[in-house]
Parts: structure tokens; C-alpha cells; sequence
């Protein structure tokens, strides 16, 4: 079903899968899909005011509205929207797809590369806690697929594809 804002003329579809946002006009000079999270610049200045008038605005400054909808989608383990630059608009495709679950995304990292560590494990999956990183290595571990890199203790610890679970 369409939806339309009569404030900023922005128009909003909503199906089973994900919910699709076309905002008329183009994407300003200097902004592009590419950098558009970087670039600091308001499309429809009605739009921001229009946010600034809630008790406690969703977003603080201009152009940070895409931003906020990426961080959220990250937090809620979710595959970051798709931005696509048409004629005449702009459309954000929000999708309802979950991301790789943490241990495959770090089977994934280790089809590519030796070892992995915590921070390079959080940075991928966006788990905050080491704790909670820790028991996702413990979590493959148990089921032989990867295994503590010898001789590497502390804050230098890393995890290796298990040479056992290799060969099973």
C-alpha cells in the first residue's frame, strides 16, 4: 500500500519483506550513494523541521537521518538499506533481511584470512560485549571448528580454523 507525507511529499510502500521510502528530487551535487552517510546535507528542509518539532528529535543534526536508520538497522542485526539514486527521486529500500549469524560471519572471515580476534569479530558482527564475542568462539569451538591460536594469551588472543574439524 502507497503512503504519502503531505508535508515533505515524500512517499512510503509498505510490503511483507521490506518498506520502500521515495523522496522527489535528486541527490545534491556533491552527494552521492556512495558518500551520502558521510556528507552532511539536507534534501527537504521541510522534512527537518518538521522532525524538530518532536519532544525528543530522532536526529540531532542535518543529514543524519540515514545514518540513524543504518545504526538502527545494525543494532537490529539487519542488512544495512539500499539507497538508489532515479530520474526524479530518491528511493531507501528497507529490507527485513537478517544479517549472517556471528559464527558465520566469523566462518566467513576465516575462509578469507588465518585468524580472527575478538575486535575484529565485534567490529564484524556488531556485538558490543567481548564477553559475548568470546562465547560465540567458545559456542564454535565446541563443535570443532575453530580453535584458540597457540602461544596467543590476553588482550593478543586470536582464534584459528580448527585443523580437527578441518579434516571431519
Amino acid at each position: 500500500m502507497r503512503h504519502i507525507c503531505t508535508k515533505c511529499l515524500a512517499s512510503y510502500w509498505v510490503f511483507d519483506n521490506r518498506i520502500e521510502v521515495e523522496s522527489p528530487g535528486r541527490l545534491p551535487g556533491h552527494v552521492t550513494t556512495r558518500n551520502i552517510l558521510k556528507s552532511q546535507f539536507s534534501r527537504n528542509g521541510v522534512l527537518v523541521r518538521l522532525i524538530h518539532k518532536f519532544p525528543s528529535p530522532p536526529n540531532k543534526d542535518v543529514g543524519e537521518g540515514l545514518n540513524t536508520a543504518f545504526d538502527e538497522m545494525k543494532r537490529s542485526r539487519l542488512k544495512p538499506p539500499i539507497i538508489k539514486e532515479m530520474e526524479n527521486a530518491v528511493v531507501v529500500e528497507i529490507r527485513h533481511d537478517k544479517l549472517a549469524s556471528p559464527e558465520e560471519s566469523v566462518m566467513d572471515y576465516l575462509a578469507n584470512h588465518s585468524e580472527i580476534t575478538n575486535r575484529i569479530a565485534r567490529e564484524l558482527t556488531g556485538i558490543n560485549s567481548e564477553n559475548t564475542m568470546k562465547n560465540v568462539f567458545l559456542r564454535l569451538a565446541e563443535r570443532n571448528l575453530i580453535e584458540p591460536v597457540p602461544g596467543r594469551k590476553g588482550a593478543a588472543s586470536a582464534w584459528q580454523k580448527s585443523l580437527e574439524g578441518f579434516w571431519m
